[in-house]
């Protein structure tokens, strides 16, 4: 059974829409992953962190892509690298990620409410 919040603990979570700029592999990582930075807009800025979403992306696939992040996490040491924020998306039965997506294109930065 999942917890019930209101809508004041919603509300404390930034999910915002950005886009992917640059794809690095993470060959650090204990799990396949990859580095990735991302443009949230002139508020936000460009910010980096890690994923797990190579079993269904490639680098090249991920270029342009607008996703839903979650950017008010602290930042996060993961191995060698700081992690900005949290990326969005829906685990299938093995474990695999699916990302969350706009349906269509919206400015970096605006977030979901």
């Amino acid at each position: 059974m999942q917890k019930t919040i209101n809508w004041q603990e919603f509300e404390q979570v930034a999910l915002c829409v950005g886009t992917i700029i640059a794809v690095e592999d993470f060959p650090e990582a204990r799990k396949a992953a990859y580095k990735i930075t991302v443009d949230f807009g002139q508020e936000i800025g460009i910010k980096r962190s890690s994923a797990q979403i190579t079993t269904h992306y490639t680098k090249e696939e991920l270029i342009g892509k607008q996703i839903i992040w979650v950017v008010n996490f602290p930042p996060k040491q993961i191995g060698n690298f700081m992690s900005e924020f949290l990326c969005t998306g829906f685990y299938r039965e093995d474990g695999s990620v699916i990302l969350a997506i706009p349906e269509r294109d919206v400015p970096n930065g605006a977030k979901l409410g």
